[in-house]
């Protein structure tokens, strides 16, 4: 695994992990990542120190005194800034106005749009391929910012 620090077309900079280098220009070149600010895909590498240990043993360090715990800031699900404020009140309007159908959206966008199946908004989940193939298809869709539920730590 290789971590890289990133940046947009918009200055957004990030960090990812990726499999390899060789991974990375793949994903990037097919535009497969995408900043987490603006959605950008024009992403490149930027410049950052490499975390590099030394072979040799070190002398045994003087002892640290203890220090005391820093107060802790909140639960890690709570949102930490304006933006991920924004994401979790989207999220929030998108479940409560919204039927996830899980796996099976392909199919039910298709039905709703075909007249198969009662007009309601819905959310799911697509393949990249399957997403293209609707809206080339006619049928409205757009990529939802979150992950679902099942998908998150």
């Amino acid at each position: 695994m290789i971590r890289y620090a990133l940046k947009c077309t918009n200055d957004h900079e990030f960090e990812s992990w990726f499999a390899s280098a060789d991974a990375f220009d793949k994903l990037a070149g097919a535009r497969m990542v995408a900043c987490p600010a603006c959605g950008s895909t024009e992403v490149s590498k930027s410049l950052m120190a490499p975390s590099v240990r030394s072979g040799r043993k070190a002398t045994a360090p003087e002892p640290v005194p203890e220090a005391k715990p820093a107060p802790a800031q909140g639960a890690l699900t709570k949102p930490a800034n304006p933006m991920e404020q924004a994401l979790a009140a989207l999220r929030k309007q998108v479940e409560s106005q919204s039927e996830y159908v899980g796996r099976n959206f392909v199919k039910e966008a298709r039905a709703i749009h075909d007249g198969g199946a009662p007009e309601r908004a819905i959310h799911g989940e697509a393949k990249l391929e399957e997403a293209r193939a609707l809206i080339e298809d006619g049928i409205p869709v757009a990529r939802l910012p979150f992950l679902p539920n099942r998908k998150t730590n």
